[in-house]
């Protein structure tokens, strides 16, 4: 596909859950490239899907300065090993009445 040529999609909303820190470097590196963070998102899985890697020397070390400043250690080796922690805003229906 011509690098050039806009491409006619449609776009949905959609309501996914990710590690905090991990969104803050995503949002982060959006905002660096002056993209959504859909647009971002779309950028990596296409590069993905074909391979390849999405990311230049330069966008890569923002994501290494990123990941320091949130505090993200996280690397590949953590995927699909992930846990979600217990929520401390949402008790159980009892202790709320209590």
């Amino acid at each position: 596909m011509d690098g050039a040529q806009k491409v006619l999609v449609e776009r949905v909303q959609t309501g996914v859950r990710m590690e905090k820190r991990l969104l803050k470097v995503l949002k982060g590196l959006a905002e660096y490239h002056d993209l959504t963070l859909g647009d971002l998102l779309e950028g990596i899985v296409l590069h993905a899907f074909e391979g390849k890697c999405a990311f230049g020397a330069n966008s890569l070390r923002r994501i290494k300065d990123l990941k320091k400043f949130y505090e993200l250690k996280l690397d590949s080796t953590a995927s699909h090993r992930l846990i979600e922690a217990a929520n401390k805003d949402c008790g159980s229906e009892s202790e709320k009445q209590k």
